[in-house]
C-alpha cells in the first residue's frame, strides 16, 4: 500500500505504518497527493519570479541571514552556498542516533508540512525526501540537541545534510551504517543534492523530530491501554476477583466515559467468568488451608489495584483522546518559518511567524508520560500481589511450580518491572516547563519538546515491557491451578489471552529458566497486537 500526503488528511496511524515494517517486513511507500504538487509548483514559480532577485524585500530565511542577523541580506549569487552553510551551522546534534522508525516519520512529517503549501520549497525537495524513504535511506539523526523552538533545528539539520549528500554526513541502508552519499549511491539516487533558497530553512524549521516521537509514542499508548485492560482481567481471573466494580450502573453514577468504557472491556473479557466467583474463591486456595478444611472469609470487595481499574485506566483513556487531537493537528500543520500566503491580490505575501514553537508537542507528551506512568505503576502492583500468597489468596508463592529453595520463581520479574516503574516516575516529571534561552537571546523562550518527546517515548517502552510482563504472570499463574481449578472456567476472553500467550510461551512447570527469554516474547505479543486479535475474534472490539 501507499500513503498519499497532501498536508491535510494525515493520521498518525499512516504515519506509523510508513515509519514501521509489517509483516513482511516491508515498509508502506509515500506518495504526494497530484494537486498538492501542483500547488506547491505554481507557489515555487512565483516566489522564483517575484522574488528571487537582489531587489527584493527583505524576507527571512529566503533572502536574509537567520537569528540575529536577520537584517542581513544574502545575494542570489550566494544563495545555494548560504543553503548548504545554513544545514553545516545547525547540523550541532550529539549522542546516539534515533531509532530508524524515528527517522521515517520524521521524514514523512516533513514531506507532509512541505505538502500543505505553505512553506514555499522547491518540488524537487520535496520529491527528493519522499525518494530517499521511500528507498530505505535512514539518516544518523543524534538524539540530543534540540530546544525544540525554531524548530528541531540540530536533528533536521542532520537529516537534511544526509539527503543533500553532505561528506560529513550518515545514512542507514539496509542495516549498514555507511557515508550518506555511498548509500545514496547504493540505492540509485544522486550522491548530491543542491539546495535552493528557502529550501534549507524547509527542511530544518518546525519541531518535526519531536512530533514524529509524539506520534510514534501515542500510536504504541493506543495499544498498549488495551493490554492493560486484557492484564487486569487475567489478573482478576487469577485472584478470583469481584466483577460487580465494573457493573454499568457503577460506572453511570460517575459518568467519566473513559472509565465506563475501560469497565465495559472488562465485562467484555471476563463477563462471564466462574472463575471470578464466590464458588471459586472457596475451591481456589493454599492446599494445607483446604486439607484442613477452613474456608476463606468472604470477599466483599477487591484491593484498589483491582477493583479501581477503570477509575484508573479510564483517565489515560481520555488523555490519549485529547493528545490525539493535538498531535493529528500537528501532523497536518506548516511549522517551519516564514509562510507563503495568498495575498488577496492574485499574488503570495512572506509572513513570518512561530509554527516551529513545540510547546503543543511538550505539553501532550508530558501528559502522555504521567498517564501511561501511571497506567504502568498500577499494573506493577497487580503483577505483585501475584506472586504473594497471603496477596493472591493462596497461589504458590513467587508462581514457582518446582522444587522450593532450589527454584525461585518469579519474584525476580516482579523486581525488574519495578525498576522500571521508579524510571518512570522520575520520567514523568514534566520538561514542557523548562526553557533556557539561546542563540543571544533570538531564542528567549523554547519548549524542550524533543526532550519530552523522548522521555514519553522511553516510558511507553517501559510500561509496554510492565504490562507485558503482567499478562506473562497471569498466565503462569492460570496454568498453575488448571488443574484445581478446573471446575470454575475462567472468561471466553480471558481465554483467548491465554492462548495467545501458550502459542508462544510455554508454562514454567519443570522450575526456574531464563525468564530475560519470555519476558521479550511476552513484549514482543503485546507489541504485534496478538493478544488483543486474539481477544476481539472472540469477544468483539474491544473501546
Amino acid at each position: 500500500m501507499t500513503v498519499t500526503i497532501d498536508g491535510r488528511k494525515l493520521t498518525a496511524a499512516r504515519v506509523a505504518r510508513v515509519a514501521r515494517p509489517n509483516a513482511t517486513g516491508r515498509y508502506e511507500k509515500a506518495k504526494l497527493d497530484a494537486q498538492s504538487r501542483e500547488r506547491i509548483v505554481a507557489t515555487r514559480k512565483y516566489l522564483d519570479t517575484n522574488f528571487m532577485n537582489d531587489q527584493a524585500p527583505l524576507m527571512y530565511s529566503f533572502n536574509t541571514g537567520v537569528g540575529l542577523f536577520k537584517d542581513q541580506r544574502v545575494l542570489m549569487r550566494d544563495m545555494v552556498e548560504y543553503q548548504r552553510k545554513s544545514v553545516y551551522a545547525h547540523a550541532t546534534g550529539v549522542g546516539e542516533p534515533f531509532d530508524e522508525d524515528v527517522t521515517r516519520a520524521t521524514m514523512l512529517l516533513r514531506a507532509n508540512a512541505f505538502a500543505s503549501n505553505y512553506s514555499g520549497p522547491r518540488i524537487e525537495l520535496v520529491d527528493r525526501l519522499i525518494e530517499c524513504l521511500n528507498a530505505g535511506l535512514h539518516p544518523v539523526i543524534p538524539q540530543k540537541g534540540s530546544v525544540g523552538a525554531s524548530g528541531d533545528l540540530a536533528p533536521l539539520a542532520h537529516m537534511s545534510g544526509a539527503v543533500c549528500g553532505f561528506a560529513e554526513a550518515e545514512m542507514i541502508y539496509k542495516g549498514k551504517r555507511m557515508p550518506a552519499r555511498d548509500a545514496l549511491r547504493k540505492a540509485g539516487l544522486s550522491e548530491t543534492f543542491d539546495l535552493g533558497a528557502k529550501d534549507a530553512s524547509c527542511l530544518i524549521n518546525g519541531s518535526t523530530v519531536s512530533l514524529a516521537l509524539g506520534v510514534l509514542a501515542l500510536e504504541d499508548s493506543k495499544k498498549l491501554l488495551k493490554h492493560a485492560d486484557i492484564a487486569l482481567a487475567l489478573t482478576l481471573e487469577c485472584l478470583r476477583g469481584e466483577l460487580a466494580a465494573f457493573d454499568p450502573r457503577v460506572h453511570a453514577a460517575r459518568p467519566h466515559p473513559g472509565q465506563a468504557a475501560s469497565a465495559r472491556n472488562l465485562l467484555r473479557i471476563a463477563g462471564d467468568s466462574r472463575r471470578c466467583s464466590e464458588d471459586a474463591r472457596m475451591t481456589v486456595f493454599p492446599e494445607e488451608t483446604r486439607a484442613a478444611g477452613v474456608k476463606p472469609p468472604p470477599r466483599v470487595q477487591d484491593v484498589y489495584s483491582l477493583r479501581c481499574g477503570p477509575q484508573v485506566h479510564g483517565p489515560v483513556r481520555e488523555s490519549l483522546a485529547y493528545i490525539d487531537r493535538i498531535i493529528g493537528t500537528e501532523i497536518n500543520s506548516a511549522t517551519d518559518n516564514p509562510l507563503v500566503f495568498d495575498n488577496g491580490k492574485g499574488g503570495l505575501e512572506i509572513i513570518s511567524g512561530g509554527h516551529f514553537h513545540g510547546q503543543y508537542v511538550a505539553q501532550t507528551m508530558d501528559l502522555l508520560a504521567m498517564s501511561i506512568t501511571d497506567l504502568g505503576s498500577i499494573s506493577e502492583r497487580r503483577l505483585a500481589r501475584l506472586i504473594d500468597p497471603t496477596m493472591s489468596y493462596g497461589l504458590p508463592r513467587n508462581l514457582l511450580a518446582g522444587k522450593k529453595g532450589l527454584n525461585t520463581g518469579f519474584a525476580t520479574v516482579q523486581c525488574s518491572m519495578s525498576a522500571l516503574v521508579m524510571e518512570n516516575r522520575t520520567l514523568s516529571m514534566p520538561g514542557s516547563v523548562d526553557s533556557i534561552p539561546g542563540k543571544s537571546n533570538a531564542e528567549d523562550h523554547v519548549s524542550n519538546s524533543t526532550w519530552c518527546g523522548r522521555k514519553a517515548r522511553t516510558i511507553v517502552a517501559n510500561a509496554e515491557q510492565v504490562v507485558a510482563c503482567e499478562i506473562l504472570m497471569a498466565a503462569q499463574a492460570l496454568s498453575l491451578v488448571a488443574d484445581v481449578a478446573k471446575d470454575h472456567p475462567i472468561g471466553s476472553g480471558s481465554r483467548a489471552a491465554l492462548e495467545a500467550v501458550r502459542k508462544i510461551i510455554p508454562p514454567a512447570l519443570d522450575g526456574d529458566r531464563w525468564y530475560g527469554i519470555e519476558m521479550q516474547q511476552a513484549l514482543d505479543l503485546v507489541r504485534s497486537g496478538a493478544i488483543v486479535e486474539a481477544v476481539e475474534a472472540a469477544v468483539g472490539a474491544l473501546e
